[in-house]
């Protein structure tokens, strides 16, 4: 638990560098839209029109979404002492960098102008898309189990998960991706998102969310009390 702050600390910081680049994008190729972006995307096609240099820059930023998930899993692992505290700082480093990237593009553009807003979460292998609403979800419940796997680990009581939990938190994050890439066709060819399928999110998100709290009460019959 000693190096959460710190943790926290670098997720806030480098929401920051995050928001900043998406800004600079933004005023880049949606200068004349609100906020600076909203759907439909610019497809491959319209950037190969536009020239070389920018078919480079989406090159780019695959490289640059590459660089952010190994950012956040390398603090984990430089923070964490063993398997468990380094997913759990990842997971913590993740939902604050999250949620901190939503929270300074609205200081820095005023967007998004609310919770259902349509965002492009991501790019890599396809186009994520979904309301701003779904990944902050995401992101609350990674911290509150990063915290709580970290709690037992300074308790000397550590969370163990067996290869059939990790077959169920993997099936329900898997699920959950599926619900922010099923409309990528649509995207990719400059169509506006289709309705979010609400149903398919939340079914992997309590999918994941009740393999966590398997673990959680298994630990509970183990100690024999509440902690």
């Amino acid at each position: 638990m000693k190096k959460a702050p710190s943790v926290i600390l670098w997720a806030v910081a480098f929401a920051l560098v995050e928001s900043a680049v998406v800004e600079y994008l933004r005023a880049l190729y949606y200068p004349l839209q609100e906020g600076g972006f909203r759907f439909p995307i610019l497809t491959f096609e319209q950037l190969e029109f536009m020239g070389y240099d920018h078919v480079r820059r989406l090159a780019i930023e695959f490289a640059r979404e590459l660089a952010t998930l190994v950012m956040l899993v390398t603090i984990g692992i430089a923070a964490g002492s063993n398997r468990r505290e380094s997913w759990a700082h990842f997971m913590i480093a993740f939902g604050v960098w999250d949620i901190f990237y939503y929270l300074w593009l609205k200081l820095l553009i005023d967007w998004p102008p609310g919770l259902l807003t349509w965002d492009l979460l991501f790019l890599i292998p396809l186009p994520w898309v979904a309301p701003v609403l779904a990944p902050l979800i995401v992101s609350v419940a990674l911290i509150v189990c990063g915290l709580t796997v970290l709690f037992f680990e300074a308790r000397q009581r550590p969370l163990v998960a067996s290869w059939r939990d990790w077959f169920v938190l993997v099936l329900g994050g898997l699920t959950v991706i599926v619900s922010f890439c099923e409309d990528y066709q649509n995207i990719m060819n400059g169509g506006v998102p289709n309705p979010f399928n609400w149903k398919l999110f939340f079914t992997g998100f309590l999918v994941s969310a009740g393999g966590f709290v398997l673990v959680l009460l298994r630990q509970r019959r183990l100690n024999g009390r509440v902690i």
